[in-house]
């Protein structure tokens, strides 16, 4: 599921800032104000498509647009998609609305570059498109112009996307699977289309693309180094031997008996998912649970030769001096605010970059309603050395039973100076 989430991502909901406002199509003067039961499921149904991560700036107004995504391809910075006739989308028509979730092209036709996770939004009924066009249309209007998009020659030339949707989109609404339950169904639908969980979930490759064979396998979050974890697989964060009300506590509150959200994750967590009733948190679990699949155990892993005692014992005397009173002597842990971290598949992942990352930059699970006073944990950039941090790293992920490898100091060194939103 702010910092840049899908942003490249996750990191998550752009609409190109040339969106330009104008277009033909103006709403009629006299059209009924929708009424207030189809104001509040537009509301509701923003908040779980996470408009609002994007669409603000640090600092800015609600939906006003102008916040910056760095992508390996340039800066993009979103829209303002408030109503506000010159600046914002105060022109549009619901049909036009529609028009841009479902194809990707705003309403004189251009291209939206694919940061707007249209490829997901496509899948979004017309009532539900209907309802949050409704919604945006009642916030205050905010005359805040766009600014243009700062892109890599030869990216800057928007007739390329049409070779981009050729290879990675697919047109078309949400289709219920006849063989799964209503339940089933209602998670797939906000999984694969308004949450766009596949932004992040799904490896990106070198054009900005993912493949539906992919699906959900995990990937490297492009420029906010972050891995977002397979979901489908029980070895990262497929959860099929979780219970149901374990995955719908993390997706609602940010913590469970089983783990807790940092990174990106965090930030989807604050600015949706805590916002979602808990029938809908409920049908993402039953939907994420029917994603694992079994996977064997990996070999155990091994630490370099000669260097195995010498690295294991370091990390030990780490663990045991920063981490212990926490996380308990035996990784066992102190759910749900200190994480377990013996048998934690996060920990064990084939990627080192999250753990590393928690240990470098400490954080916090995001402050929820069901969680309001969150635990953290404490950075330790300035109290470790690279070879410490790796050693402890590599502690955590080999003991107890865990079975991740080992970690190089330099791959400690790399994310000190990774971004931290």
């Amino acid at each position: 599921m702010t910092g840049l989430r899908h942003l490249a991502l996750r990191v998550a909901g752009v609409i190109a800032a040339t969106l330009l406002a104008g277009v033909a199509g103006a709403q009629t003067n006299g059209a009924p104000k929708p009424d207030a039961a189809i104001l509040a499921k537009g509301e509701y149904l923003a908040r779980a498509g996470d408009c609002i991560a994007c669409h603000t700036a640090p600092e800015g107004r609600t939906f006003a647009g102008g916040r910056p995504m760095p992508t390996p391809f340039g800066t993009l910075f979103t829209s303002n998609i408030t109503p506000d006739p010159e600046t914002g989308i105060g022109r549009w028509t619901a049909d036009q609305f529609y028009q841009m979730m479902h194809t990707g092209r705003s309403p004189d036709g251009g291209l939206l570059y694919p940061a707007m996770p249209f490829g997901s939004y496509t899948k979004v009924t017309r009532a539900d498109s209907d309802a949050i066009y409704a919604f945006l249309m009642s916030v205050p209007a905010i005359r805040q112009p766009n600014r243009p998009h700062d892109l890599k020659f030869p990216y800057n030339n928007r007739q390329l996307i049409l070779g981009w949707r050729t290879l990675f989109f697919r047109e078309g609404e949400f289709k219920p699977d006849p063989s799964q339950s209503a339940e089933w169904n209602r998670g797939a639908y906000l999984v694969e289309g308004l949450g766009h969980c596949g932004m992040c979930h799904t490896p990106i490759n070198a054009l900005g693309g993912n493949t539906e064979s992919q699906a959900f396998q995990g990937g490297l979050i492009p420029m906010q180094n972050w891995y977002a974890p397979s979901l489908t697989s029980n070895r990262e964060a497929g959860v099929g031997d979780w219970t149901i009300e374990e995955i719908s506590d993390l997706l609602r509150t940010g913590v469970s008996k089983r783990g807790a959200v940092y990174g990106p994750m965090a930030e989807v967590t604050y600015n949706s998912l805590q916002y979602l009733t808990a029938e809908d948190t409920r049908a993402m679990a039953v939907y994420l649970k029917s994603l694992g699949q079994e996977t064997p155990p990996p070999a155990v892993s091994s630490v370099p030769g000669s260097e195995s005692s010498l690295l294991l014992s370091l990390g030990k005397t780490v663990y045991d001096q920063h981490c212990a009173a926490c996380h308990g002597a035996q990784g066992q842990g102190k759910p749900p605010h200190y994480p377990p971290l013996a048998d934690n598949q996060s920990i064990q992942m084939s990627s080192a970059v999250n753990a590393i990352r928690m240990v470098l930059n400490g954080g916090y699970p995001p402050g929820t309603a069901g969680n309001p006073r969150p635990y953290g944990m404490p950075p330790f950039a300035q109290t470790l050395s690279d070879n410490e941090v790796a050693a402890v790293v590599t502690y955590i992920r080999t003991s107890w039973g865990n079975r991740g490898a080992a970690v190089a100091a330099a791959e400690a060194n790399q994310l000190r100076s990774a971004p931290l939103d």
